[in-house]
């Protein structure tokens, strides 16, 4: 999400497309809002909390969220931008070990300082004998968005060879992927929770449930939406005529309305999110379309100096904004609370007319964050390059235990095993800041040698 957006407002690449700029800065935002939508806290009558997702209970949410789910569009963008990211690492002449390092440490960096925070927020609450269920419902819905650190650095870790595969297979490389995210659909949905009536994933603990048999679609499902990227990038959506681009998304509907009816599936595509089905592949291409019919006007947009200076502003800090928004989001909530004035309740009119300034809070309340917190998004000075061995083993070290969290929920064992493995992971890629001290050190040793 944040590749090469930090050097926007210094120099801008001959034939960058800026709208994907916009376009992950505009997602975001709306990732945020979202959010805030979701987390209706208030007080009844007699003062009690009420804790609920206030926008999925409106009559018009599922069918909102075929189009306020954008992300698979977050995974094109990543395509297209994997795509001129190898491209530039080959004219370097870096290998795919480069590559994939890097990506790592642009996603496991900013997340030290979110699993820090997590890890003592949720021991502070075990010593203090918070109320657990209080926790655990807030520590789910806080830990929610970390899925998109596992499954992103998942594609863009495969990167390199899926470029390959898409340069000598072409459109047979997004057709096994999307024949693969039906089949492990059906294997969750028909074997698994069907045939052998396994329940759901448990309230706690770390037990089997029918989720669990999805996951191999965070491969299938995002790989197809990073191959969408490619076409992108390869020009195949610009050269289609308005027409012809309107007809993809309305026949992309059609075919995401087809399988939803058959069951399994759920009308609102933001439970489809985990884990991910079949119906968001195909969204990512009707996103794909629709981005680029939009294409004209965002370029114009992205022309005037406002709009750089915003997408830098926020561009710079997209992976601060994204990790840190719903601590900040719980962490305003509670201030609120403890004010003597009294809050909106819920759904009622006037806790909707306050939600955009609600989200202009929390965005400057980010920001102020993002003054400290920006120095893990620029990139490291890297150490010697590892093994291949290595690099895999540092990867799949960091997304094992977001897995966990995105499958289980957010809990102090699990947000500790995150910290620890992250920071296991960027020591052996060599992409973790070193001290004054051992920088010395070792450059007296490369002295003496």
């Amino acid at each position: 999400m944040s590749d090469d957006v930090a050097t926007l407002g210094r120099t801008v690449p001959a034939g960058r497309d800026l709208t994907l700029d916009l376009t992950r800065v505009a997602c975001v935002i709306l990732v945020v809002f979202v959010h805030i939508l979701f987390t209706g806290v208030g007080r009844r009558a007699d003062g009690s909390l009420v804790i609920e997702r206030t926008v999925e209970g409106q009559s018009w949410f599922d069918a909102a969220s075929w189009i306020l789910n954008i992300m698979p569009l977050f995974f094109v963008v990543g395509g297209f931008a994997a795509r001129a990211g190898w491209r530039s690492a080959q004219a370097r002449g870096e290998g795919a070990v480069a590559f994939v390092r890097l990506r790592l440490a642009r996603l496991a960096r900013p997340a030290i300082p979110v699993f820090v925070f997590f890890t003592a927020a949720l021991g502070v609450t075990r010593l203090l004998g918070i109320d657990p269920g209080l926790v655990d419902t807030v520590a789910i819905g806080v830990g929610s968005p970390l899925w998109f650190l596992a499954a992103y650095l998942l594609v863009q870790a495969l990167a390199p060879w899926m470029i390959g595969m898409h340069a000598r297979y072409g459109i047979r490389v997004p057709a096994v992927l999307l024949l693969g995210a039906l089949a492990t659909d059906a294997l969750r949905f028909v074997v698994a929770a069907g045939v052998l009536d396994i329940p759901h994933v448990p309230a706690t603990g770390y037990g089997i449930g029918s989720e669990l048999f999805g996951i191999p679609n965070v491969a299938f499902v995002w790989l197809f939406a990073q191959q969408v990227g490619f076409f992108l990038f390869d020009g195949w959506f610009a050269r289609r005529r308005a027409g012809a681009l309107l007809a993809l998304i309305a026949i992309g509907y059609l075919a995401i309305w087809a399988l939803v009816s058959l069951g399994g599936y759920s009308w609102n595509m933001l439970s489809n999110q985990w884990p991910p089905t079949a119906p968001l592949a195909i969204l990512a291409v009707v996103q794909a379309a629709a981005l680029t019919l939009l294409h004209r006007p965002l370029s114009a947009l992205m022309r005037t100096p406002p709009a750089q200076g915003a997408v830098l502003l926020i561009g710079s800090r997209l992976m601060t904004v994204y990790l840190w928004h719903l601590p900040m989001i719980m962490v305003l909530i509670g201030v609120e609370l403890l004010l003597p004035a009294p809050m909106p309740s819920p759904g009622t009119p006037l806790w909707w007319w306050t939600r955009v300034p609600f989200l202009l809070i929390v965005l400057a309340a980010v920001w102020v964050l993002s003054l400290w917190l920006v120095r893990y998004e620029r990139t490291p000075r890297m150490g010697p390059s590892p093994t291949a061995p290595v690099t895999a083993l540092a990867v799949v070290l960091f997304l094992a235990p977001v897995l966990a969290i995105t499958a289980y929920g957010l809990d102090l064992l699990l947000a500790a095993c995150a910290l620890v493995a992250s920071f296991v992971a960027l020591r052996l890629v060599g992409a973790f800041p070193r001290s004054r001290a051992q920088a010395g050190i070792a450059a007296a040793t490369r002295r003496g040698q």
